[in-house]
């Protein structure tokens, strides 16, 4: 089995304070896609850099306390990229790839539209640039027998089934109709495959990723779906079960892990 694993952090430093380090080394996923990690390359100690039996990639933004992405590999990948090719977004640290002999995996930090209409602004520009790279990817895939596996906070809830307060969120970033009308466009559209959906159609509150840290929206499971695995159709095929880990909070989302029959 092929054991990956989604976690936006909410800042690395925090995460492992909270237990992460002992939670990789019981739960041993072949490779964990990070997201949020809130830290410059100078500050990563070792222990963050390679904890025990992987080797690390990361990407972190240029500014600050803020976004950038990584990834643990168990058997190092054959290459990185890292960004789009996108100035704007690169600079955000949104985008890395990892390259194995017959598969990529790709971690993923899509912007948030919370803050206001800056933001929001920026995260449409960022879906646009993001569907067209996507394709580049589901050409590759079809050009050379490639398969894929896009992770990472996708800081969008695609249904009503998604999200526990649907009602009360239709006019808000993350659950608005054009970014759900998106993400049914990379499904129905391109052929990406959402790979926890495809095993579970019908999970409701024990699908949710990430919660408030308003209220007590934990405690009462108020939460919304917006982590993926999103594929190609080949390895998506290969998924036998997934499970959202919920016993340790080691940030304000949970990690999400899908096992694939893939060697």
């Amino acid at each position: 089995m092929l054991r990956i694993t989604t976690l936006n952090l909410n800042g690395i430093r925090s995460a492992y304070r909270k237990g992460l380090a002992d939670w990789l080394a019981a739960a041993c996923p072949d490779v964990v896609c990070l997201q949020e990690i809130k830290i410059q390359d100078a500050d990563l100690t070792e222990d963050m850099r390679h904890p025990a039996g992987y080797t690390g990639h990361f990407h972190p933004a240029e500014k600050k306390g803020y976004s950038g992405v990584g990834l643990y590999a168990r058997v190092p990948a054959d290459s990185i990229t890292i960004g789009m090719g996108n100035a704007e977004f690169d600079a955000e640290g949104r985008v890395l790839r990892a390259d194995w002999p017959t598969f990529t995996v790709v971690s993923a930090y899509l912007p948030s539209g919370t803050s206001g209409d800056e933001r929001q602004a920026a995260k449409y520009r960022f879906l646009d640039l993001f569907e067209d790279w996507m394709g580049g990817l589901m050409q590759e895939h079809k050009d050379t027998g490639r398969e894929f596996v896009l992770c990472g906070d996708w800081n969008i809830a695609h249904h009503e089934i998604d999200l526990k307060n649907w009602k009360g969120n239709r006019k808000n970033s993350g659950f608005l109709p054009e970014e759900r009308a998106w993400l049914t466009k990379i499904f129905d559209d391109h052929g990406w495959v959402d790979v926890y959906r495809r095993l579970y159609p019908d999970a409701t509150d024990e699908a949710y990723t990430w919660w408030s840290n308003r209220g007590q929206a934990y405690a009462k499971n108020v939460g919304w779906r917006i982590d993926y695995q999103v594929a190609t159709p080949g390895i998506a095929a290969h998924a036998r079960r997934a499970a959202v880990y919920k016993d340790t909070r080691f940030s304000d989302h949970a990690p999400l892990t899908v096992e694939y029959d893939w060697d």
